[in-house]
């Protein structure tokens, strides 16, 4: 009786390890941003997009607007147990160029510099409603007048 006990016990505390380490922070990183050695390498003024592919890779992201600019975004996500993974550190670095492609500047930034930007979900709904294609296609025929058929 009394190992049995014992053995309850013991699988009780051993369950309660093991949902201890359950709750323990998960953390993912995501992205990559060259390091600060690597950085240096780069001289504004003088260095090119080709060159800089060549020191530090090739970039995350790039600007859209005539192609202004690389960026290299390094993101750290936190989960834990049931709540929703949260971004607990995020840096941005930002090469501009000029309109011959040379660096124009480094720029850097954290989860401190940036702003939340709510994405909304906009869609326009078509004025047919919920009508099937079948009763778009045979809609109009009821809606013929054979008198205007033979009219001249």
């Amino acid at each position: 009786m009394r190992s049995i006990h014992r053995t309850a016990k013991m699988a009780v505390a051993g369950l309660a390890l093991i949902a201890l380490g359950a709750c323990t922070s998960q953390y993912l990183q995501h992205g990559y941003v060259p390091s600060e050695e690597e950085l240096q390498q780069i001289i504004p003024g003088i260095d090119t997009r080709a060159s800089v592919e060549d020191v530090i890779g090739v970039p995350t992201s790039s600007g859209v607007l005539r192609d202004s600019g690389y960026y290299y975004i390094e993101t750290q996500i936190r989960h834990f147990a049931w709540k929703r993974p949260e971004v607990v550190e995020r840096e941005v670095l930002a090469i501009t160029f000029d309109e011959a492609g040379v660096v124009e500047n480094l720029i850097t930034y954290g989860l401190e510099d940036g702003q939340v930007v709510p994405l909304t979900r906009r869609v326009t709904k078509s004025g047919d409603g919920d009508i099937g294609f079948i009763r778009k296609l045979f809609g109009n025929i009821g809606g013929l007048n054979v008198g205007q058929l033979f009219e001249e």
